[in-house]
Parts: C-alpha cells; structure tokens; sequence
C-alpha cells in the first residue's frame, strides 16, 4: 500500500487526540512563564529592580553588579518552576531561532556541587559565528561571536514535553562586532524611528519624551493531516507542494472564509494559544481564512521588538504543538497553487508616551496637524524608497505569492482612501473641498481655512494593496507568512526615522528664514504630497492596467528575488543605513550576501525534489499506467475488436505518452541548467541563474506535464497525495 493510501486509512483508524487545557480566563494563565517587572518585583531588590526597568525603559545599560542580582532573581523564579537549564535564545540569519543549553550546575573548586547563574552568563554566552550564516563576514576558521542579553525582551520559560528552559532573548553579533542577527538592525532603526519622531513631536507637544513604534502582525497559515504531509516528499524539504492539479472544489464558493472552524483545527488552535498566552503572546483573533485549510491569527498591538519576538515564538509553537496533535502547519507563502496565498500582514504606527497615536486623527486642529505630518511624512518614505521596501519582504517563497489571488502585487504602492485623498489633493493645492455628508464622527481640521474636514476611521480596506492606511495605522501586507518581522520592520523604521529627520531639517531651515513654525510645516508637507503622489494609488492592484499605469508613474515593478536585492546594496541604500546607524556597509554586503544564498539554496532544493519526484513517484505511475493500457489495446486487437472500439483508449495513450515524454525530457534540461548554474562563483549572477535559467523556464512546464498525468493515471495508480486530499480531508 502506497503512504498516500496509508494516509487516507489514518483518518479512519485515528487515535484520541491529546486533550487540551481549558483555563476558566485566559488571564489566570497569561505570562505565567515569564518573567515580568510584576515578577521582578518581588524577585529583585529595590536598587536591581530599578536598573532593570531604568535599562527597559531609559534604554540604559545594566552595571555588572546589578546584572549578577538580576540573575540570581531570574534563577530563583525559574527553579521555582522546575527549571535546571538556560540558555540565550537568538534569532540568526537562518530564518529560525537558534539556542545552546547550559545548566545551572556546576563545582566549584573543592568539588561542591551548586546551582548558580551570575551576571556574566546572564549578559553574554559564545556560539560559534563561522556556523551561522554571516555573508563572508565570519570565516570557519574565525569561529568567535556573541549574544548579549536585551533587557527590553523579557525572558521566557519554554515548556517542551517534561522539560523546562529558562531562555533569555538576546543579539547575536561577530567577535568584530558587525551583527549577525535580525533582532540586533530592529533595534537600532528603532532607536533611530524614535528619536527622529520625538524631534518632529516637539513641534506640536513638548510633554511627549518618548515615541514608540508598535506592530500588530496577522499570521497567516495553513493546517493538514500529519500522515498526508508525511506522503509528500515536496512538502517535508521545500514547504511548498511542486506538482498539483486543482481540485474541482477549490475555494470558489468563498465558504471557507470566517466558517465553522473544523473541530481538530479547533482543539489545535486552543492548545497553542493557551502556549503562547504563559509565554505573554496577547493573541486575539482566530478564524478561517480564504482558502481550503488555511487560517489566521492576530494579537494585541505591541511594541515592535517585542511583537517580532511573539510572532518568532509562535511559528515554533505551532509546529510543535500541531506535531502533537498529529497536524502540520505550513507557513510557506504558497504551499499550493491555485489558491490564495498566506501573508503576514504587519500593521504598524507610532505612539507617544502622552497616548496619543500619531497615526490617528485627533480632535484639535494643533493634533490634526500632527497627524497630516507623520501620516504624509509615511507616504513621503515609502515613495522615496520603495525599492528598498520592496527588497525588505523579497524571498524565494513569497516570488511565488506576491501579484497571486488575495496578496499584493510586486509593485509598491499606498492605499489611504476617498477622503484622505481629497484631504491630500486639498494641501497640495491648498483649496476647501466639499464632502459628502457621512454618518461617522467627523472631526475639524481647521488651518488657514484651507484643509478639509477629516474623517475618522475615513477608509476603506484594499486587499490588493501592500501598503494601506486602515483608519489609524499602516498596513504593510506584502511581508510573507514565513518571514521574520524584522526584515519589513527594519526597513520600514529607518525610512520613516530619514524621512523624517530631512522633514526636521527642511522645516527647520524654513523657521530659521522667518517663517511661522506651522507655516513651514505647511509648506513641506505641500511640497512632499506633490512629489510623492505618484505612489498612491486607490484601485485593484491586481490589474493589467494598473501595471500599466505604475510603468508610466516610473514606480519598479521587480517580480523576483534576485533582481528585488538589488535595492539593498545602493548607494542610496548605503547611506540610508549609515545615516541611520541600522547597518554598516559591511554589514549591508554580507546580508546582501546571504540572502542571495538562501534564495539560491531554496530554489535548487525544489529543482532536486521535483526531479527527484518525477523519476521515483510521477513517471513510475505513468508508465505503469501506460503498460496497463497498452496491454488492454494488445487484448482487444488479439480478439478482433475493431480499431474504432479501443480509440479511445489510444488516445489517452498517446497523450500520457507526450506527456510522459515531456516530463523526462525536461528534468534532464533542467538538471543541465542546475550544474551550470553551480559553476557560477558570482552570488548575483549565480542567482539570476537559477531564477532564470532554472525556475524561471523549468518549473512551470515540469509542473503543467506532471499535473495532467495526474488527471490521466489511474488514481489508485497515483501515489502522492492529491490537492482534494491535502485541503479537504479533516
């Protein structure tokens, strides 16, 4: 028996499924695995309690005799849970996280054994750099690199089976000093969003003394059977089913979305909030979402640093604990063609430690006026460097999302709506528009009697855009469901944090000349919606003509990976980093470098697996198929049967033949293509290769081949898992 039939039989002979905690409110388990300032409370004493919130909050640096008290605190909270062992949790250039396990145990010199954690390893541990991927930066002989404690990321409890670990989010860097991490650039763009928007601030409220930049991330995934995934070779090495035929159901009869969740599912999705809520992950949201066997979740907006680390912690919980519950989660970008896609939408804007959302309009002209500035000083950024964004969510995986059913096409643009266009046409020429009367709560913008009225919550959601203003925030929805944050949030922080220290300078120059401080401000951001206009846009994104239209606007419409990275090693790149602080040139090349690497590794790997596929799975079938056909025609010939009574039957014959023919033919071009592809030392152009070469004119007509055989063969004949199987089966 086949495993795709073994997998089917699973889903008769399935045992009890684990059972799942039911807290009587999530609060009664919320952040029980953390350790909060409410723990370190009652943990630290008073002078390490205040070093430590004085190094979250003031962003000041932990002295060494702090630092060892802190320790001992952590220590004692975590023995008190069971825990034996720690370990500094980081978040290499690999795409997962990474941690090495050290116990508290230890002798000392007369051979007493004790337990203990001291400052030192708290702040600091060594893993090898040169295992990492570091862009050339760290060679295998010059293993040396760091993590180093970020006070501002909590540390966690992880609970895997029996065993606990105490982990302590930190940075990774090299033994000289160039990062080697995604956490460690997020941080710094922070630093530099914040100080840059507290700048502008003061413009409008000097009582603001901090600017926070907050994330609400929409995860988005897939669910199947364990067994069925286990059939799959394409699915356990590359994430993505290669071959496929559409089901006759798919999801044109738009059931899915927001439906009953299917029990299973169901228990699953208990059991991994109910994880992720003692490690202090504030989910909130829960639901089907378009596509057959795909759902979403979304937490509470947090702050940013804090938001990556949640969502980084929840792909590894999902996996785990859908193993448990005999599931797999998929979080490629597009594990199956012909359906929609799976994104991380990231949600994001900035608030002042006033509580006022600086994305929001507010109810005075004063604070209206400060919300036009960052919300035209957002749009300004994101027109100026789109490219740069656009190479921020660029990866193998979402090359296949990007432009297809519900996610954003390729093309950097920003949606904000009727009424925020009218008010911005209305700066720009500096008329009174009128509008239509609306139910919702309108608010005054009263200046010079020269701006409209405006509206809250005044837009409209646009699927298709990868940028759109949702009533008091962004939506940056072209970031992939695999991704790590930092990526799409580094970028998006130092663009903004440029953008607006020109819009400072350019403001200020104005003030210096005579000019009343609002009438400066007026007077730039007139000039930066002029300019920047170009890049909004309101309509379907998914159009020809608005591909079309982006061409003339001059707006880069860069559809694949290699030519995407491009953008990151600019000289206008190069200077936005440095200006920012976020990467040194160094720094830029090697990740440059390595994404490179990964895009090229992920693409030979699903080349090797649909070889692999169509010599061991496809054509074996075909060709048994094939044989039993030629034996039904021999038959009918040897009795006498007429050729018009077996046409039929060598039709489908023939076609099989072609397409069997095909498929062969092909996967020996295309491992052609591969090998001199691999000869290629360039990285650049050794990934254009196998973008071009290899995926670019194999993969597609492999796949058209392979999935008509899959329509013509046998079915019991077939030994992978068909799509109705994969999406369908509960």
């Amino acid at each position: 028996m086949s495993l795709r039939y073994q997998a089917i039989k699973n889903f008769t002979t399935r045992k009890e499924l684990p059972d799942v905690e039911n807290p009587l409110k999530i609060t009664s388990i919320f952040c029980q695995n953390v350790f909060t300032l409410k723990t370190a409370r009652e943990y630290l004493s008073d002078e390490a309690y205040k070093s430590l919130v004085s190094s979250i909050k003031g962003s000041k640096k932990i002295d060494r005799q702090n630092a060892n008290q802190i320790a001992a605190g952590i220590r004692q909270w975590a023995e008190s849970k069971g825990v034996t062992h720690f370990t500094h949790w980081f978040q290499p250039l690999t795409g997962s996280t990474a941690e090495k396990h050290d116990s508290f145990f230890t002798l000392k010199g007369d051979g007493t054994a004790i337990e203990e954690f001291d400052g030192g390893a708290l702040i600091q541990q060594e893993p090898d750099a040169s295992s990492f991927p570091s862009g050339g930066i760290r060679a295998t002989f010059e293993a040396r690199g760091y993590t180093a404690w970020d006070p501002s990321s909590p540390a966690f409890i992880m609970e895997i089976g029996n065993g606990k670990t105490l982990c302590i989010p930190t940075v990774f860097v090299s033994y000289t000093g160039e990062l080697l991490d995604y956490k460690g650039p997020v941080l710094k763009a922070l630093e530099a969003v914040s100080k840059a928007a507290l700048d502008v601030c003061h413009y409008f409220d000097k009582n603001v003394t901090k600017v926070t930049p907050t994330l609400g991330w929409e995860q988005e995934y897939f669910v199947i059977d364990e067994a069925m995934y286990n059939a799959r070779p394409d699915l356990l090495l590359s994430g993505r089913t290669v071959f496929g035929h559409a089901p006759a159901k798919g999801q044109q009869l738009e059931d899915h979305y927001f439906g009953a969740i299917p029990e299973r599912v169901y228990a699953f999705m208990r059991d991994f909030e109910n994880e992720s809520y003692k490690l202090g992950i504030p989910l909130r949201t829960r639901h089907n979402e378009v596509a057959p066997a795909q759902f979403e979740c979304a937490p509470i907006f947090e702050e940013v640093a804090v938001a990556i680390d949640h969502n980084t912690l929840l792909m590894d919980i999902m996996d785990r604990v859908a193993r448990r519950h005999k599931l797999r989660v998929l979080l490629h970008e597009k594990p199956f063609a012909g359906i929609n896609g799976s994104g991380k939408h990231n949600n994001w804007s900035l608030a002042t430690d006033t509580g006022v959302n600086l994305l929001a309009p507010g109810k005075t002209p004063k604070t209206n006026l400060m919300f036009l500035t960052f919300f035209i000083n957002v749009v300004r950024a994101v027109d100026v460097y789109a490219d740069i964004l656009r190479a921020s969510i660029a990866s193998a995986g979402n090359d296949h999302r990007l432009g297809a059913n519900e996610a954003p096409p390729a093309i950097i643009s920003v949606f904000v709506g009727n009424y925020l266009s009218q008010v911005l046409d209305a700066v720009e020429k500096r008329v009174t528009n009128k509008f239509d009367e609306q139910d919702e709560a309108i608010l005054k913008l009263d200046l010079h009697k020269s701006i409209p009225e405006v509206m809250l919550d005044n837009t409209d959601r646009n699927r298709t855009s990868p940028f759109a203003f949702t009533g008091n925030k962004f939506e940056f929805r072209a970031v992939g469901s695999s991704a790590n944050c930092s990526n799409a949030m580094t970028v998006l922080n130092a663009i903004m944090a440029q953008t607006l220290v020109t819009f400072r300078e350019e403001v200020d120059a104005l003030i210096d000349k005579g000019e009343k401080k609002e009438i400066a401000i007026m007077h730039i951001l007139q000039r930066y919606v002029s300019e920047s206009k170009k890049v909004l846009f309101e309509g379907d994104g998914y159009s020809e003509a608005w591909a079309k239209e982006a061409e003339k606007r001059g707006l880069p419409n860069v559809k694949t990976t290699p030519y995407a990275l491009d953008a990151m090693v600019t000289e206008k790149a190069k200077k936005l980093f440095e200006d920012t602080g976020v990467y040194t040139h160094a720094e830029l090349e090697a990740r440059h470098e390595i994404e490179l690497e990964n895009y090229i590794k992920k693409v030979q790997i699903e080349g090797r697996i649909m070889g692999e596929l169509c010599t061991s799975h496809v054509l074996p079938a075909a060709i048994r198929y094939q044989n039993a056909l030629i034996n039904n025609i021999k038959g009918l010939m040897d009795i006498g049967i007429t050729a018009e009574s077996y046409a039929n039957q060598k039709q489908i014959l023939e076609k099989i033949s072609l397409h069997i023919n095909k498929v062969s033919d092909l996967v020996e071009k295309m491992i052609g293509a591969r090998k001199k592809a691999n000869n290629i030392s360039n990285t650049r152009e050794k990934a254009i290769a196998y973008c071009d070469e290899v995926k670019g004119k194999f993969f597609d007509d492999i796949r058209y081949h392979v999935d008509k055989l899959e329509l013509l063969v046998d079915d019991e004949s077939w030994y992978l898992p068909k799509y109705r199987e994969l999406l369908f089966l509960r």
